[in-house]
């Protein structure tokens, strides 16, 4: 017999997904070509100059998109203070940081290293935020991460030219994203503003911390070419800008555990792009760690569970 709640449940359930799986594949493969934009911007631009622009047109796009929606920015001194700090751990740093790291390796590596937040995350908890407790299965987590650092780098063999150099800058960056997570949480979350303003005043912020080096700097190092407008026009409006609304909207629609799952997805759409359009090359081992890492980020994220029960 049907029952009529049950098929309106259903049919709720059903509409729901349907909203935010577009969203959702859109912003995993927004991120996951943001190693291949960064390449394309290093043809013309500096490391500063590819980190500058990301945040300029990422926040151009987000201040625009709000004066239109008419939602307000924050107001208070104190609060811009706190997404200055988020914006310097999770977007200038770290944009600077990756457009060094690519200027040495693949953007395949680049976009595998990246998956190395979640364990970057719970390291700094660790020590830091000791309120979140960390239990076995993420320390599991962590052992099985470094591991797959290992392979993906071939740190124990010697590195030709400056591979280091891209390693370091990379997991340094990861590092710093692992400091602005639960500094977010902590100082970010419990603002009262729309997660559309909240985004436009860190990633404007992002640009003003970055301005003052990219004027004692030349942040151009060719004339700009076709590819480089592209990479960074779509890098700055759409990987810096609207995949943070995006990324909101998933949160609202799905929920922040299945939300957060899209971080499994760049690594495979960064190596899929950098194979095809950059034509990088990868090894067996590089694949085998990058899996490894992806299992890291499953524990500390307790979506996999090896010791005790699931919670």
């Amino acid at each position: 017999m049907f029952d009529r709640r049950k098929g309106h449940t259903s049919l709720m359930k059903d509409t729901t997904t349907k909203s935010w799986v577009p969203g959702f594949i859109a912003l995993g493969i927004t991120w996951g070509s943001s190693f291949l934009f960064i390449k394309w911007g290093l043809i013309s631009l500096t490391p500063i100059g590819v980190a500058f622009f990301r945040g300029f047109i990422g926040g151009l796009t987000l201040l625009l998109y709000c004066v239109v929606n008419r939602t307000p920015l924050p107001k208070r001194a104190s609060q811009w203070g706190h997404l200055a700090v988020v914006a310097l751990l999770i977007n200038s740093l770290p944009g600077y940081l990756f457009a060094i790291g690519e200027s040495h390796i693949s953007s395949v590596v680049a976009g595998l290293l990246n998956a190395t937040t979640p364990l970057m995350t719970v390291l700094v908890i660790s020590v830091g935020f000791r309120e979140q407790k960390v239990n076995s299965n993420q320390l599991i987590g962590v052992a099985i991460g470094f591991a797959g650092i290992v392979l993906i780098t071939n740190i124990f063999q010697d590195s030709q030219g400056g591979d280091w150099k891209g390693y370091v800058a990379l997991l340094i960056a990861t590092f710093l994203y692992g400091c602005a997570f639960p500094y977010s949480k902590k100082f970010i979350s419990t603002m009262s503003y729309p997660a559309s303003s909240l985004a436009a005043a860190q990633v404007s912020c992002s640009a003003l911390l970055l301005l003052p080096f990219t004027l004692l700097s030349h942040p151009l190092h060719a004339p700009w070419t076709t590819k480089s407008a592209i990479g960074m026009v779509v890098l700055g409006s759409i990987g810096t800008g609207f995949a943070y609304i995006w990324n909101f909207r998933n949160i609202r629609l799905a929920g922040s555990t299945i939300a957060s799952t899209v971080t499994y997805m760049t690594p495979v759409v960064a190596t899929v792009l950098g194979i095809l359009f950059l034509r990088e090359p990868f090894k067996v081992s590089q694949i085998v760690g990058g899996m490894l890492v992806l299992l890291s980020a499953a524990l500390v994220q307790k979506r996999v569970v090896l010791v005790g029960k699931k919670p």
